[in-house]
């Protein structure tokens, strides 16, 4: 399904009980909804809601650059088309981070949130800035070949080459100016001195063997949050895809802990 808002189209899909509480799922840089399908069946009591975010899978890609503000201005248009007062945010990475940003401006439209594999400060300015340079001079593609690496551990290269290559395809054919514009939302953005502005409930999950947001990151999230960490065994930086059925249950009972009925 497709929805004009904020003059471009998002690609987005809806599963579970209509009427249940409205759960959104936010995707990664060089990702789109489909990382969640393994979560999904855990969730099937509840109104699951999937996007891609702009710049990625089939929605539009406007010209770079974008910005953190952007990213959540789309949510809250999207929850807006389709009639949601206010979800739990379900956000990994950058999409931890859109959730949080639209958390601290439009508490209202925020029920509770589950991040997963993020910060409130992803990298530097510098390291953006050289990832940006690489993608220009060499191309998405090469540079795909080591930002996937650290997507997984190696035994999920090793047990299941054929979705290995498969996330490979769907992170090198991400539209360049999506994948960029994001880099430069990334690089721009720091949520830090807001943290103490968010006041929902919270849930903060982080693959153990993650390099590109580390556990440390998410123990310095969820202290400042006030919120449980859980750390998924034998994931990286995609527990959704690597350990859902363990990311699909503790989403489940942070929702029962917050009494949100499965229909």
């Amino acid at each position: 399904m497709f929805a004009h808002v904020n003059n471009l189209t998002l690609h987005y899909q809806c599963a579970g009980k209509d009427k249940a509480q409205p759960v959104v799922f936010i995707n990664s840089l060089g990702s789109d909804l489909r990382i969640w399908e393994g979560v999904l069946p855990f969730l099937e009591g509840y109104h699951l809601i999937g996007y891609d975010k702009r710049g990625h899978g089939l929605s539009d890609a406007p010209p770079a650059p974008y910005t953190l503000q952007d990213h959540a201005s789309d949510l809250e248009a999207l929850l807006d088309y389709l009639g949601v007062a206010s979800a739990v945010l379900v956000g990994i990475s950058v999409g931890g981070m859109i959730a949080l940003e639209l958390a601290r401006s439009r508490p209202e439209r925020v029920a509770a949130l589950v991040l997963c594999d993020t910060g409130a400060r992803i990298g530097t300015v510098e390291s953006w800035n050289a990832r940006i340079e690489a993608i220009r001079s060499q191309g998405l593609d090469e540079v795909a070949l080591g930002v996937i690496e650290r997507w997984f551990t190696p035994a999920f290269f090793q047990q299941r080459p054929a979705e290995a290559r498969g996330y490979y395809n769907m992170l090198s054919r991400t539209p360049v100016e999506g994948y960029i514009g994001t880099c430069m939302a990334l690089r721009d953005a720091d949520l830090r001195p807001y943290i103490s502005q968010v006041q929902q409930p919270s849930l903060v999950l982080c693959g153990e063997a993650d390099a590109s947001t580390p556990p440390a990151l998410s123990e310095e999230l969820s202290r400042g949050l006030g919120a449980r960490l859980e750390l998924i065994p034998e994931a990286a930086h995609l527990p959704c895809i690597e350990q859902p059925q363990q990311v699909g249950q503790q989403i489940q009972v942070f929702l029962q802990e917050l009494g949100y009925v499965a229909l």
